[in-house]
């Protein structure tokens, strides 16, 4: 059993640095639109009327099915619902 350690669960769990950082960026924009449901007490269907989706979409978003949704997707979702996106680079260690 190895002992490495990572600092994401993404970095553990994906095959290269590149799709780990676009995997931890989609993460964090679905936690935060599934916060931004809950915090507005939005139904999925109100919150896809909102989002411009269908209420599968948003099911789908709600139950963290991660692979259906890309960035471009989740950002215009949280555009729409009123929210900004920020992205900082950092350079790695």
């Amino acid at each position: 059993m190895s002992s490495e350690k990572f600092d994401s669960v993404w970095d553990a769990i994906e095959n290269t640095p590149e799709e780990a950082e676009n995997m931890k960026l989609r993460s964090a924009l679905m936690m935060t639109l599934k916060e931004h449901i809950a915090c507005t007490g939005l139904s999925q269907l109100q919150a896809a009327k909102l989002f411009g989706v269908t209420q599968p979409r948003v099911s789908d978003l709600m139950r963290g099915k991660i692979s259906l949704f890309g960035l471009d997707a989740l950002v215009n979702m949280a555009a729409t619902a009123g929210l900004h996106v920020e992205i900082r680079v950092l350079k790695t260690a």
